[in-house]
């Protein structure tokens, strides 16, 4: 393929989906990532489009929503592992809220196997996912549809969310930073994930590599309320990722991170609290086997029975 090929096609892709990662671009482009980090540097030299922590984004600073067949299509393999990590922290007999979003739907596909599990939520996606599962009550707010997204918004939703409380809340969204912590492109959406917060003990965000660094116009969740951040490792040389995760674990954010290997953890993981910094390696960062049995203890502790596998795994080695 040309490069004046390559580069009409990933500008299209950027235009169509709103942010995309190089590992995405390099995948459906079929070349390597350094090759698309070029054509990204000259479109964006034309104004085409931003760079943005191992990505490209719509010009302007704000990256816009895309809709959920863009969503569905973007980053699965991070997604799934994002969410079988996530689903080691719910316990059985356990009440919480799932938020709307493609990720949290894979969360939920995998709660299905959790007997006595109540879940909250104003997805129809979750919904839909764990229609069948017998042993899970789910609980569905009131609102307005939300066809974008298939999400119910509005005061309906929020109103009954008012005396709710439960454990913890999962949470994704179209941006995660430091400075700002979780964000949303739409108003309504952003209203309710704040009354999902507010019913919670505790804030778990999902979020892949694609939405870290980017920030949206309506902030849903600032970094103090963000109890745990589940995500995926970023390519090795994404430098500017791995500074922003660190900057989310030196403010109190406890980083836990799924890659191709199986699930990494923070070696530090105190109890929640504020001020305290997880000791997270940076992409790259080889961890020792020390390391590893004390973050995957502390994660079982709080996880499911494949986490507390793991642990037995990492003793035997």
């Amino acid at each position: 393929m040309f490069a004046a090929e390559r580069r009409q096609l990933i500008l299209e892709m950027v235009r169509a989906n709103g942010a995309v990662s190089l590992r995405e671009l390099a995948r459906v482009v079929q070349t390597s990532e350094v090759t698309v980090r070029r054509d990204v540097r000259a479109l964006e030299a034309e104004g085409l489009l931003d760079r943005r922590h191992g990505g490209a984004v719509l010009p302007g600073g704000f990256t816009r929503e895309s809709g959920f067949p863009q969503k569905s299509h973007l980053a699965t393999a991070e997604k799934t592992a994002i969410a079988d990590l996530a689903a080691g922290l719910v316990e059985e007999g356990e009440a919480i809220v799932v938020g709307a979003g493609t990720t949290t739907q894979e969360l939920a596909r995998r709660l299905a196997r959790v007997p006595g599990l109540t879940v909250v939520t104003n997805s129809l996606l979750v919904a839909q996912a764990l229609a069948h599962a017998n042993r899970v009550e789910v609980v569905m707010t009131g609102g307005t549809l939300r066809g974008s997204n298939y999400a119910l918004v509005g005061s309906g939703a929020e109103q009954s969310l008012q005396g709710l409380r439960v454990s913890r809340a999962f949470l994704s969204g179209s941006g995660l930073t430091a400075e700002r912590g979780l964000s949303t492109s739409n108003m309504l959406s952003a209203s309710v994930d704040r009354a999902l917060v507010q019913a919670a003990g505790e804030v778990v965000v999902l979020a892949d590599h694609t939405k870290l660094g980017s920030d949206t116009m309506f902030q849903t969740v600032p970094t103090d309320l963000i109890t745990r951040l589940v995500t995926d490792e970023p390519a090795a040389h994404d430098d500017r990722a791995a500074a922003e995760l660190q900057a989310l674990a030196d403010q109190g954010v406890q980083i836990a991170v799924a890659g191709a290997g199986g699930a990494s953890v923070p070696a530090d993981s105190a109890p929640p609290g504020r001020g305290a910094r997880r000791d997270m390696p940076l992409p790259g960062q080889r961890r020792t086997h020390a390391q590893q049995l004390r973050g995957a203890a502390a994660l079982a502790e709080q996880g499911g029975q494949a986490d507390r596998g793991r642990v037995a795994d990492l003793r035997r080695r």
